[in-house]
């Protein structure tokens, strides 16, 4: 069980690092050496604006920034559409993207955990995820169910707490794509190889594939599909787009 006491502190913190400090006791006293916090104003918002507190790898946490795997990441995902916890498991990484995600995650000690959904009453959204090193297996499962309790209260006195740190910041402005970028991207939303939109368009493949490289560049992703659904969270492009 955890001590209110304990749960009182995180409401009475009076800075945003004493905050910080007393939500990292709290998830230690529950088995978990690691937890991220991150709540937007609104589910619509990009999750750059985030406030977003965590004592992961700052490595870690400067290249999933960098590269724009919230959008990508599963744990986000379940959380939007969900009002139920997460506890992680091989399966919910799968393959592809994500099991790459996974597996450079565990290199910097964020093997297994459990991620609870954030939903405010003004239509906030976030995630807080508990995380340890310790294998996936039943007995780290029985160990999450036992904690569940104590780790949804954590989740709910950290949203209300942390609300007085929480300020409001300007959305950066969205990068400026030209027509043909946007043309191409939404052909790549498709499913399109640069070979079948260079068809479609009427241009060459090496045309298509210099298009994709400014759209990456101006969105600061590495891959087409990073840009694909980062365009999609701006706004810029939706799958009812193209009616062609």
């Amino acid at each position: 069980m955890i001590d209110n006491a304990l749960l009182m502190d995180l409401l009475e913190a009076p800075t945003d690092l004493s905050w910080c400090e007393r939500l990292f006791g709290l998830a230690r006293a529950q088995g978990f050496d690691q937890v991220l916090y991150g709540v937007v104003p609104s589910r619509h918002a990009r999750f750059e604006t985030a406030f977003l507190r965590s004592n992961y790898s700052s490595e870690w946490r400067s290249r999933y920034d960098a590269n724009g795997f919230a959008y990508v990441d599963p744990t986000v995902g379940h959380c939007l559409s969900s009002t139920l916890p997460l506890v992680w498991a091989p399966s919910t990484f799968g393959k592809g993207a994500s099991d790459a995600l996974y597996e450079e995650a565990s290199a910097h000690g964020i093997r297994s955990g459990v991620t609870l959904p954030v939903h405010g009453p003004q239509g906030e959204f976030g995630v807080i995820s508990f995380v340890c090193d310790a294998r996936p297996g039943v007995p780290l499962e029985r160990a999450i169910a036992e904690a569940m309790p104590s780790l949804s209260l954590i989740r709910d006195y950290a949203f209300a707490s942390s609300a007085r740190f929480r300020e409001a910041k300007p959305e950066p402005e969205a990068p400026r794509l030209t027509r043909r970028e946007l043309e191409v991207l939404q052909w790549v939303m498709l499913g399109k190889s640069s070979w079948e939109v260079a068809r479609i368009t009427n241009c060459s493949e090496a045309t298509v594939n210099f298009h994709l490289a400014n759209v990456r560049q101006k969105f600061g992703v590495n891959t087409r599909q990073q840009a694909v659904v980062k365009a999609i969270a701006l706004g810029l492009i939706t799958p009812e787009d193209h009616h062609r």
